[in-house]
């Protein structure tokens, strides 16, 4: 069911100026171009935009999501390695893909890596490398 080269499917997630402010807020992140708008744009950015906390949240909950349908309850995300690129910012789209890059079936537990893009109007996002572990009780990975 995971094996090398399995697509995850899509997923949108519309980006506020809410979820923008109250994620970074959240994160404890409190720079304020996460949530005052006109001191961002005394920084030169074009509005608020998301913070790298908040965007690798979303990284693991995409992939968490899947992994739960994919493989079961029983795993564990180990590693959660990112690189961002376009800010994102509200009214936009954030997209979310994945694929299955490596399925270790030799590991004890099963090993499972996984890149992921998060792409918005001006270009990816994010670029993500994620590993999961699945626990040997859940039927590993496949």
């Amino acid at each position: 069911m995971a094996a090398t080269g399995t697509t995850l499917p899509a997923w949108e997630l519309p980006l506020t100026p809410t979820l923008i402010v109250s994620t970074a807020i959240a994160t404890r992140d409190f720079q304020d171009v996460h949530h005052d708008r006109d001191l961002a744009q005394g920084h030169g950015s074009k509005d608020i935009f998301m913070n790298i906390l908040t965007t690798t949240g979303y990284v693991q909950k995409y992939v968490g999501d899947w992994a739960r349908e994919a493989v079961g309850p029983n795993f564990r995300i180990t590693s959660c390695g990112l690189r961002l690129g376009a800010p994102a910012y509200p009214y936009d789209t954030l997209a979310f893909s994945g694929t299955v890059v490596d399925n270790a079936d030799d590991a004890p537990a099963g090993t499972v890596t996984i890149d992921v893009v998060g792409v918005v109007s001006l270009g990816n996002h994010v670029n993500a490398k994620v590993t999961l572990v699945v626990n040997e009780q859940s039927g590993a990975a496949q």
